[in-house]
């Protein structure tokens, strides 16, 4: 396990951090966003594409054989990694949001009806919203929300009150992609299960994987999905977490490829999940990069992430808040390296667009978070996010950047 002093230089690891922006050094703080690939990553989806490209299991000659063997690997190693209690329980899917959508339409499709209840909350990320209300649309069940906090925390009283009788599944964000809030996700699952051991609850785990190690059997729930480019690897490949037993209930999702146990036209029988659910082609490749990302981030460790990542954050609020004009949303210490802010001096647009001038990237916009924004009063928010790569010299160039731009602009 590399030690703390390691990740200084981890930095060289993604060729496209030596690039230039404008002519000057780039200054990537998007990662919340989608993260920089390390050349392990890229280096190892070129391997296979160079060397033994075939589709898995497909084929009894050579190639085939080593990609199938690479591929389900990997579906050992995201086990482990999340503490998964079996390689059976992992389903690869194309992102978060389809992992999302699979289970509203397959166990929400088959368990939720009229008169039911879920919980979510107001700042989910619109993929933990959308495939909900469109199910709803169909079968009649009851949305409620929990509020959020002016401190950009949940109203976990609200949350507690919204319990009842009707709710079926409790479906949450562990770190909100848009603030950084860090929800109590033990508690938000130890109090749906005490009160109704049956009620569900599912974890939109795309920005804690990144940050922090996930055990899905300490949290205790249901199911639990996360996405590939965020956590250094490719897109086209995220991951849907479920208990053996659960996900074997549930119907398909979709129909085709390997899912398949036998077909005629007098009907289909089906494979035991994961495979159940993994219709088509998969995108091998970018699970094969997956894998190396995971090895890639567990040879860091998770623990040195946090410490190096917590140490630039505490930086980089204390030199936000030096400067007069700039409004930063969740404060709070319980945080993950996120920093969404605002200015009163000019729109974010206008700013977003300085700064990368100044060669530093930065999100701008509402961050597929509309009703978080809309509770705030605000269209959006700038989101300087930080990833394992990032330097003081990057905050610096943040801030000497919003100098820039508020000199310009106000």
């Amino acid at each position: 396990m590399a030690d703390i002093q390691s990740i200084e230089y981890c930095r060289d690891d993604f060729p496209a951090l030596s690039e230039r922006v404008h002519g000057k050094p780039v200054a990537f703080l998007d990662t919340a966003s989608s993260a920089q690939k390390p050349n392990a990553v890229i280096d190892k989806m070129s391997e296979v594409m160079r060397f033994h490209y075939a589709n898995v299991h497909r084929g009894l000659y050579r190639f085939s054989q080593m990609t199938t063997a690479e591929y389900e690997a990997v579906r050992g190693k995201v086990a482990d990694f999340i503490h998964a209690s079996s390689e059976h329980e992992i389903v690869f899917t194309r992102n978060t949001t389809e992992s999302i959508n699979l289970v509203a339409a397959s166990w929400g499709g088959a368990n939720l009806k009229a008169g039911d209840e879920i919980i979510l909350t107001q700042m989910e990320h619109h993929a933990n919203i959308v495939p909900w209300q469109l199910l709803a649309d169909k079968t009649g069940f009851v949305i409620k929300v929990v509020p959020v906090l002016d401190d950009g925390t949940l109203d976990m009283t609200t949350y507690q009150s919204l319990l009842s009788n009707k709710t079926r599944l409790v479906s949450v964000v562990h770190t909100s992609n848009a603030l950084g809030t860090i929800n109590p996700i033990g508690k938000i699952i130890a109090d749906a299960k005490a009160f109704n051991p049956a009620i569900m609850v599912m974890v939109d785990a795309s920005q804690s994987i990144v940050h922090g190690a996930v055990d899905v059997q300490a949290m205790g729930c249901d199911f639990l999905a996360f996405t590939g480019h965020k956590l250094y690897g490719p897109t086209g490949v995220g991951v849907l977490w479920a208990r053996a037993e659960i996900l074997n209930a549930m119907p398909p999702y979709q129909g085709g490829g390997d899912m398949i146990e036998r077909v005629s036209f007098e009907g289909t029988s089906y494979k035991p999940a994961p495979i159940r659910f993994e219709a088509g082609t998969p995108s091998f490749v970018d699970v094969i990069g997956l894998g190396a990302a995971i090895d890639y981030v567990r040879t860091i460790g998770a623990e040195n992430i946090v410490a190096h990542e917590t140490s630039l954050l505490d930086y980089a609020m204390r030199e936000m808040e030096s400067i007069d004009g700039v409004q930063l949303y969740c404060p709070a210490k319980h945080k993950a390296p996120i920093i969404s802010f605002t200015t009163t001096w000019a729109h974010i647009s206008d700013v977003a667009m300085v700064l990368d001038q100044c060669g530093v990237a930065v999100r701008a916009g509402h961050h597929c978070c509309m009703p978080l924004m809309e509770r705030f009063g605000i269209d959006g928010t700038l989101r300087a996010s930080l990833g394992l790569y990032s330097n003081k010299s990057d905050i610096d160039a943040l801030i000497s950047g919003l100098s820039k731009a508020k000199g310009m602009l106000s």
